[in-house]
């Protein structure tokens, strides 16, 4: 049976699909059978009259991904908008059960399944004739969240609006990481003991800036999937 996970943040631009990237990077490094999704993209480049979704051609540059790129992101749109937005724009309409499709056909092609998000974990997809938040898409697919924080000054507050919203949801939630970590950093130190403290979630890695590999066991990697 497939596993999987949604990486999700406290807001945009934290770190999702570098951490994504590292996610399944370390995971076919250790011979894991790992993919990749995103449900929506924002923001893709426009080369030659097609569109690159960025998030998408990052992670499998890094991890070694083969597929191509409609085979892993539903919808791509250029504008950098929230994702109801750029659908409206284009005149497209965002569908879950085109999600959920898409969603299940690479959870049964991959044994792990790494699925992210699009900016922070209240993000609206469509806001017109049906309300689609992100939320909806992550208890359709049945699937945890781990969350993508800073390591700097304001993130326990947060990490921890992000984790409660979560479990108001009954959302449930398999670690926290947080990203640009400095180790001798007191701030970032005590970030880090103050979120675990305050949430009882563990913080599974601290990941330096632009680094290439995730620290983390591979065993406990790989049980942040379900």
């Amino acid at each position: 049976m497939s596993k999987k996970v949604f990486i999700t943040a406290t807001g945009t631009d934290i770190g999702k699909t570098f951490i994504s990237a590292l996610i399944v990077k370390k995971l076919r490094e250790n011979d894991v059978d790992a993919g990749y999704y995103k449900p929506a993209l924002s923001g893709a480049l426009l080369d030659k009259g097609k569109l690159i979704p960025g998030d998408v051609d990052y992670v499998c540059s890094i991890s070694g991904l083969d597929n191509k790129y409609e085979e892993l992101v539903s919808y791509v749109f250029e504008t950098a908008v929230s994702p109801h937005l750029a659908a409206k724009i284009n005149n497209v309409q965002i569908d879950k059960e085109n999600i959920l499709d898409h969603y299940l056909k690479l959870k049964d092609k991959f044994e792990f399944l790494v699925v992210e998000g699009c900016g922070g974990i209240i993000c609206p997809l469509n806001m017109d004739n049906e309300l689609i938040m992100l939320t909806d898409i992550i208890k359709m697919m049945n699937i945890n969240i781990v969350i993508v924080a800073s390591s700097g000054l304001g993130t326990i507050n947060t990490t921890v609006l992000t984790i409660e919203y979560a479990r108001s949801l009954n959302i449930g939630i398999s670690g926290i990481i947080l990203n640009n970590y400095e180790e001798d950093n007191f701030l970032h130190q005590d970030n880090k003991e103050k979120i675990e403290k305050l949430t009882g979630i563990k913080v599974i890695s601290c990941v330096k800036k632009d680094s290439l590999d995730l620290e983390i066991d591979i065993e406990e990697l790989k049980s942040i999937f379900v």
